[in-house]
């Protein structure tokens, strides 16, 4: 079961098999990929609601990967779909990319190269440099602090 993010509708992805969406990608898109998801639905592709344990897990992992601030709610949902329904994420956003590999997920990209590692992002504050793992404002010195790649 492949299950797809907006990049499929706007990439004109052509899935093979089984396929599924969530009905909330449909309202990322707009004109002929939206008519797109559309036509896929009313041939056959399987809308989903995944359930909220699999969204709350969705989250856990993506905290801890530090990747949660920069997850939309429909891409946790695809993430909980996908779960859900032992699929395959097809996308080109690497953080759902590398959130999907923590899940144990397959990924399958489209336009762009896959991720080539799983990294767990790190926090550095804009003030005074210090960093964690935790996004937010820095406790030290109350500055915002951003995502940095942890090599």
């Amino acid at each position: 079961m492949q299950v797809l993010d907006a990049s499929a509708f706007i990439l004109d992805y052509e899935p093979t098999g089984d396929y599924a969406s969530v009905a909330d990608v449909r309202g990322e898109l707009e004109d002929s990929s939206r008519y797109r998801f559309d036509a896929m639905e009313g041939s056959g592709m399987h809308v989903h609601v995944p359930d909220s344990h699999s969204r709350e897990r969705v989250r856990r992992t993506a905290r801890d990967s530090g990747d949660l601030d920069v997850l939309s709610r429909v891409d946790v949902e695809v993430l909980a779909a996908a779960q859900e329904l032992d699929g395959t994420v097809v996308t080109d956003d690497y953080a759902m990319q590398n959130v999907a590999e923590s899940l144990g997920l397959d990924v399958e990209s489209i336009g762009q190269d896959g991720i080539e590692e799983q990294r767990d992002w790190i926090y550095q504050c804009q003030g005074c440099g210090r960093e964690n793992e935790d996004p937010g404002d820095c406790v030290v010195c109350g500055m915002e602090k951003t995502r940095k790649n942890p090599g």
